[in-house]
């Protein structure tokens, strides 16, 4: 535990009771480090040299153009939480399989896939999906614990789906490339979807009761117009998942332009939907205003606090300590995912990522582990954070906008089966990394035994050099050209060696020196 001195785990505890009072993260996280970097200046344990460092990384972080994609993803969201085009999604698909049980449960979970691949945050998909699923479900007999669950997972899909900005902070954090993240989050975004719609397809079988079809009236008759409906909503949400993730999959654009696009995407959105106002365009300037500076700050605070503890031998004290853990790679990755499920209840993503993210890097790639699984393993355990009770962020935003006659119990009874199924993918992550690693273009496998160099020769038409022991006095020949031998010109007698001096006569030195 102290083997590498007291400050690094003091350090720890002291972030830990520094959050838990309730002080600002950013804030704790820079007056822990400096606190115990003035300390470990005092003691001899930390030399100031690393402090010098402080300048070039904060600006390092203001100058980084990945953290761009953040405000553009955000502003992109907030526009289409805005824009009117979730309305058409979830009335289309709502009715399309509104005839069999568990109709509007299956439109919740296809639409949160579908906002969360445009999207990218979790509030702006509970949020709407809540306005305009909750009242309907409930009024035609769904479960109040099933309608609000069943909303509160599937706003969180958009966690785990690309363009999620919790992939794009793991990138950054782990220094791989946001286009690998998304790529390795495809097959566990699938498989969550699945899961999902597996679980509902069990309980309507079981209980179909609690989640009756809409009646005849309600969903319409199945025509031409209903799948028009649908498409028109789907159809330019393809679009721009389109222009921001088929871009950065095929290298056309970074995932900062691609951010970019998106934005331009969603303002033509809210223009087709007639929806594009200025007070809009200043809601979702001011909400990405305080997202980004919030991440900023955050980012700035754990700076302080990774680079005084690195400095403290702090990154070899967790190395230490959590690569003995039993089971080699898959007992670490148990322990980490256990202990990050913990640390959900308490810190928000942005804080696990910018925090714990760090410190666990360097023993997962000691241990061998692909850190583009390691982040992605990491994103889907982190999306439990919006729903375990009861400090969850999804069943808060599903507090404020539900009905009073909906308890707070059964939001939160209702959210507890959903946070199993999302274990239940971190369980096949963990066991079964190909559903990360598939998606990823590792490129041809070469095996450096089989490489050889070959030195082109100066065969053929060209000059060629036979070998020193040719014949012909053994000198190499070239083809109209004629090399001396070694011991004259040609036609000349070979030159005589000059002859050596003779050495002086000894001098005997018994004999006193003469002077002339």
């Amino acid at each position: 535990m102290f083997d590498f001195g007291i400050i690094p785990p003091a350090m720890f505890v002291g972030m830990v009771l520094f959050m838990l009072y309730g002080f600002p993260v950013a804030f704790s996280l820079a007056a822990v480090g400096l606190f115990f970097g003035i300390i470990g200046i005092a003691t001899g344990h930390f030399s100031e040299a690393f402090l010098q460092a402080l300048p070039l990384r904060f600006f390092g972080i203001v100058s980084n153009d990945l953290l761009l994609a953040i405000p553009f993803f955000t502003f992109m969201g907030a526009i289409l939480e805005r824009c009117g085009l979730a309305e058409d999604l979830l009335e289309g698909t709502g009715k399309l399989f509104g005839r069999i049980p568990g109709g509007l449960a299956y439109a919740v979970i296809l639409v949160g896939a579908v906002l969360g691949a445009i999207t990218g945050t979790v509030a702006a998909s509970v949020i709407t999906m809540g306005v305009i699923s909750l009242p309907i479900m409930l009024r035609y007999g769904y479960s109040p614990r099933l309608a609000t669950g069943v909303i509160a997972a599937s706003g969180t899909i958009t966690q785990v789906i690309p363009p999620s900005l919790v992939l794009v902070v793991l990138a950054d954090q782990l220094g791989k490339s946001v286009g690998d993240m998304y790529l390795g989050a495809i097959g566990p975004s699938i498989l969550q979807v699945a899961i999902f719609m597996g679980y509902i397809l069990i309980l309507s079988i079981l209980k179909p009761a609690s989640m009756p079809p809409l009646p005849k009236e309600v969903r319409g008759d199945f025509n031409w117009a209903l799948l028009f409906k649908v498409l028109s909503g789907m159809v330019p949400s393809i679009v721009l998942i389109f222009l921001v993730l088929g871009t950065i999959f095929m290298g056309l654009a970074t995932p900062t332009e691609a951010g970019a696009l998106g934005v331009v995407g969603a303002m033509v959105l809210a223009a087709m939907h007639r929806r594009l106002t200025w007070p809009l365009m200043q809601e979702a300037m001011r909400s990405t205003m305080h997202i980004t500076s919030m991440v900023v700050m955050i980012l700035i605070g754990s700076t302080v606090f990774s680079l005084v503890f690195q400095g403290m031998d702090g990154s070899r004290w967790i190395e230490h300590m959590l690569s003995g853990i039993p089971g080699g790679p898959v007992g670490f990755l148990i322990f980490v995912n256990i202990f990050i499920f913990v640390l959900a209840f308490f810190l928000d993503f942005f804080e696990i990522a910018f925090i714990v993210i760090p410190m666990l890097a360097p023993v997962a790639s000691a241990l061998g582990i692909d850190l583009i699984w390691f982040g992605v393993l990491i994103c889907v355990n982190m999306q439990t954070s919006f729903m375990h009770p009861p400090f969850g962020f999804a069943l808060f935003y599903l507090r404020s906008i539900a009905d009073r006659s909906v308890k707070t119990s059964d939001i939160y009874m209702g959210a507890l089966p959903w946070v199993c199924m999302q274990l239940i993918l971190v369980a096949i992550v963990i066991f079964w990394p190909q559903s990360v690693t598939y998606w990823l273009d590792k490129g041809p496998k070469v095996d450096p035994n089989s490489i050889k160099i070959e030195v082109p020769g100066f065969g053929g038409n060209g000059l060629s050099l036979p070998p020193l022991g040719a014949p012909g006095g053994g000198s190499p020949q070239m083809p109209g050209l004629t090399l001396p031998p070694l011991n004259g010109l040609p036609g000349q007698p070979p030159a005589q060696a000059p002859a050596t001096p003779a050495p002086p006569p000894a001098t005997d030195l018994s004999q006193p020196p003469k002077i002339n």
